[in-house]
C-alpha cells in the first residue's frame, strides 16, 4: 500500500515538472505575442507555482493523516513504537533476572 501511495506522489511530482515547462512555453509565448509582459509572466508563473506548492502540501497532509488513520484502524504497530516495547521487555527481564538471583 506505501508503494502505491509513494508512486502515486512520484507521479505527481513529475507531473508537475512538465506542467512547470508548459508553463513555462505558454508564458513565453504570449510574452512573444504581447499579451504579456515579461515582469507580468514572472510573478504570474511564481503565483502558480505558489500555489501548486500549497496544493502539493495540503495533498501530502491529506495523505499522511489517510495512511496514519488506516494504519491504526488496522491495529499496526509502528517500527519505532515495537524496538521501544523491546527494549523496555529486555530491561524489565534483566531485572526479573536479578531479584530471582538476589532471593535465591
Amino acid at each position: 500500500m506505501i508503494d502505491v501511495i509513494k508512486k502515486s506522489l512520484l507521479a505527481g511530482i513529475g507531473a508537475t515538472v512538465v506542467t512547470a515547462e508548459m508553463l513555462e512555453k505558454s508564458l513565453n509565448e504570449w510574452v512573444e505575442k504581447g499579451k504579456l509582459s515579461t515582469d507580468e509572466a514572472k510573478e504570474l508563473a511564481e503565483q502558480i507555482l505558489e500555489d501548486s506548492r500549497k496544493e502539493y502540501h495540503q495533498a501530502r497532509q491529506q495523505v499522511e493523516h489517510w495512511v496514519e488513520e488506516n494504519i491504526e484502524k488496522a491495529g499496526l504497530v509502528r517500527k519505532s513504537r515495537l524496538e521501544s516495547m523491546e527494549k523496555r521487555l529486555n530491561e524489565l527481564e534483566a531485572e526479573l533476572q536479578k531479584l530471582k538471583k538476589a532471593s535465591s
